[in-house]
């Protein structure tokens, strides 16, 4: 099946998939957001398939540097559950491509974290897996 995607739908995707990274880091702000951000985006950088296609690509995603996590949420999570049904509704393989990539990303950002993750990034993993599977 052949996907084809606006520039405005790889930018939904793109804000989704690195969004998610950039609220655990938000959410992590007291620990070593740093570590989170970068841990989840090399597992981003090492997806295949169209979705790894679009995340490789060179542009700038907006609405990430909000000023509070509330606000970079309100970017976000719609855009994961876009996302996800944008995809579904061209080939439904892509877009369990595009959850699996996203949890994989989530899972390194949250190990990165010492230790158990706390209540504020596991409620965020929650928040993020609910949009996703919102589609």
């Amino acid at each position: 099946m052949s996907v084809t995607l606006t520039d405005q739908d790889k930018q939904t995707l793109r804000t989704a998939a690195y969004g998610a990274v950039s609220l655990l880091s938000a959410a992590d702000a007291a620990g070593s957001p740093h570590k989170v951000a970068t841990d989840g985006s090399i597992a981003l950088s090492s997806a295949t398939g169209l979705v790894g296609h679009v995340l490789a690509e060179k542009s700038k995603v907006k609405n990430l540097n909000g000023r509070s996590v509330a606000e970079i949420a309100d970017h976000v999570l719609p855009a994961l559950s876009a996302a996800t049904s944008l995809l579904r509704k061209q080939d439904p393989a892509e877009a369990d491509n595009f959850r699996r990539t996203v949890l994989i990303a989530v899972e390194a950002a949250t190990r990165a974290h010492k230790g158990e993750p706390g209540p504020t990034m596991a409620e965020m993993t929650r928040k993020i897996t609910e949009a996703l599977d919102a589609a």
